[in-house]
């Protein structure tokens, strides 16, 4: 197998992705669409199909041995690295013309997310991150130093996704934080690693949700696991806690491990 690129350079690609995404999106954005329901009764578009379809060429094309696991598409077995890619996470906002849907691109390299980029078609706003650097709009981004529940910003997409358990742990964890907020799926993790919102927590996503997710949130200076504290993989069960600092992310970890809630 050929030796894998340096961070920069795959980077420099995957940023190159988002770019032939963008007009892709904003073409199908606030326009008359087909929306079909997957088997799990989530949406899917045309344009979720074309971005994907588009976005996979470009890989193959480019990396050829390379693995691909794309929301719509599944899983190109690969040798060795994998890019993981969501062309519109948010279809739901998507579709109601809310502008908080972004298009998620990783690679994953020995199980681990070595960069990442959050894009934001409809806002015209990108993060990225490799090992050591985080940008948002080329410029350096960097977590809040919030360290308390009592202080913290909270986002989740909705609370409609906790059930069961999670959902009581999830009630008790919002009942101490300092401000609720709802609704952004990616987007909140971008305003994280900006320093705009301090903790966020999901339950039930997929990989090609949250890894891309990784790279950016570790290089601002934050920390993302699963529910046990352990680093988000392939194989994660989907559910993520993001936090702006250990202390943070271990208070709220202290919560969602509580098996007596």
């Amino acid at each position: 197998m050929a030796a894998l690129p340096s961070p920069a350079e795959l980077l420099a690609f995957a940023e190159d992705l988002a770019d032939s995404a963008r007009p892709v999106a904003m073409r199908y954005f606030r326009t008359a669409l087909d929306v079909v329901a997957k088997a799990d009764a989530s949406p899917v578009t045309q344009a979720d199909r074309a971005i994907e379809a588009l976005l996979r060429a470009r890989i193959e094309a480019r990396f050829p041995a390379h693995g691909i696991l794309g929301e719509e598409m599944g899983l190109k077995p690969g040798d060795g690295p994998v890019w993981v890619i969501d062309p519109i996470d948010g279809t739901k906002s998507f579709v109601t013309g809310l502008p908080l849907f972004g298009t998620l691109i990783a690679l994953i390299d020995d199980g681990r997310p070595v960069v990442g980029v959050i894009d934001m078609p409809a806002l015209g706003e990108r993060w990225t991150g490799r090992p050591g650097q985080a940008l948002f709009g080329g410029a350096p981004a960097r977590a809040s130093g919030c360290r308390t529940l009592a202080e913290a910003r909270f986002f989740t997409t909705t609370p409609d996704g906790f059930m069961g358990a999670d959902e009581a742990r999830y009630r008790c964890l919002v009942s101490r934080v300092g401000i609720r907020r709802f609704c952004g799926d990616c987007y909140a993790y971008g305003l994280l690693a900006s320093g705009h919102c301090d903790l966020v927590a999901e339950t039930g996503l997929q990989p090609y949700d949250y890894l891309a997710l990784v790279p950016v949130i570790e290089a601002a200076g934050g920390i993302v696991t699963d529910w046990d504290g352990a680093a988000l993989t392939l194989g994660s069960d989907g559910r993520v806690l993001a936090a702006a600092t250990p202390a943070l992310h271990g208070a709220a970890l202290a919560i969602l491990r509580d098996r007596d809630i």
